[in-house]
């Protein structure tokens, strides 16, 4: 049995954070079902690298979240489906919503009114800058976030910053917290039985994720500095080979001294972290001369094989085909899906259980696909639809 078998979520969200945090609800067993507007689908729908499949509403953006869910349709300005919506919370025990904020209040379906139908329920609200603050009614994406919360200053090079990051980097980051978050409040509920009020904010995200680089400004007034591909540690940065960029690990005054012994270079081991940082551009200097003696895959299996952290950096298409992948069990691979010809892979969760962990068991759902299945249950009829 999964940790969420039983528990159902109402997942009114839309683009990353708040669907990639129903997401992994769902595949620990969690009964999510995926409201979308009729007439203004979840942006990730239309978003991702195949266009025909954005077309359909059924792009690679959307397929990344969507396994496990069943969807439906709710056109929530109108009295009716507002209902329909209502009768349903009744049923659930997780409620996520990521519009502005005093937008679900604005319709008669904020926290005060849904936890009167459903005094368990656990509502959720996902925004850019929380539900109050000066801040709170602006809105943003991941990449404004980033250049909002200083991340994006402190990332790049000395010559070229601020850099935002390849990835959305801090949506993930915000939908794994908002699982974390929704998994505290439902085991709280266990102790209390009562609901719970979630307000997750981005611009919060992304602060914890510069934990110490914030706890150190904060005590001295330093800001974090962009250091590219290197690090205050010479021995803790990428250098060219032969024929790749190599990045070294050696990161404690441990690890540096085995990679100096290594190196056969003696001279250059340190005591302290202090006599690192003064002879820091002369082990720069050397480490760039004697890195370019091996091939990068030469380096990383020699440097790993005698406890040295590093590794070749690595296009996506590389690190997907790395043996270590398929051993983890993070990717999950549909034959199908509606509107989707063909197979397609899809990542999961970030851990493994011993027993009755992540699963994927059904396949990212088309645009109101289970609207007669969940009406239904709700007791609207079979052939029952938002709209009649």
């Amino acid at each position: 049995m999964r940790p969420f078998e039983g528990i159902r979520v109402i997942d009114i969200t839309h683009v990353l954070a708040g669907p990639f945090a129903a997401y992994q609800l769902a595949v620990l067993g969690a009964d999510v079902i995926k409201v979308d507007d009729p007439n203004d689908p979840d942006q990730s729908r239309s978003s991702g690298t195949d266009k025909e499949l954005n077309r359909r509403q059924m792009g690679t953006g959307f397929l990344t979240q969507a396994s496990n869910k069943r969807a439906i349709t709710l056109d929530l300005k109108t009295e009716r489906d507002r209902d329909i919506l209502k009768k349903l919370v009744a049923t659930a025990d997780v409620f996520v919503e990521n519009y502005r904020p005093g937008a679900f209040e604005a319709l008669g379906l904020g926290y005060e009114v849904l936890s009167k139908i459903n005094p368990r329920l656990i509502y959720a609200s996902f925004s850019a800058f929380g539900q109050n603050g000066p801040r709170g009614q602006q809105t943003a994406y991941d990449h404004v976030i980033q250049a909002t919360s200083g991340i994006m200053a402190m990332t790049g090079t000395k010559d070229v910053n601020p850099v935002k990051f390849g990835s959305p980097a801090i949506d993930y980051a915000t939908g794994m917290t908002g699982a974390f978050a929704l998994s505290a409040a439902l085991f709280q509920r266990e102790k209390t039985g009562k609901g719970q009020r979630i307000d997750m904010a981005m611009l919060d995200v992304a602060m914890i994720l510069m934990s110490s680089h914030l706890t150190g400004y904060l005590r001295n007034g330093v800001h974090p500095k962009p250091h590219g591909n290197r690090h205050p540690h010479a021995t803790n940065g990428a250098f060219q080979t032969k024929d790749g960029i190599v990045m070294l690990g050696a990161s404690n005054v441990r690890q540096q001294k085995r990679l100096w012994t290594l190196l056969d270079r003696a001279e250059m081991i340190k005591k302290t972290n202090d006599e690192r940082d003064a002879d820091h551009a002369n082990e720069i200097a050397v480490l760039e001369e004697v890195m370019l003696t091996r091939t990068a895959d030469e380096w990383e299996e020699f440097l790993q094989a005698r406890h040295v952290p590093a590794c070749r950096v690595r296009t996506m298409g590389e690190a997907v085909a790395d043996p270590q992948i398929a051993t983890r069990g993070i990717l999950h691979r549909h034959e199908g899906a509606t509107g989707v010809e063909g197979a397609f892979n899809v990542p999961m969760a970030p851990f493994k259980f011993a027993h009755g962990g992540p699963r994927i068991d059904t396949p990212p759902p088309g645009l109101g696909e289970h609207n007669e299945q969940v009406f239904a249950e709700l007791g609207y009829g079979p052939k029952a639809t938002a709209a009649e």
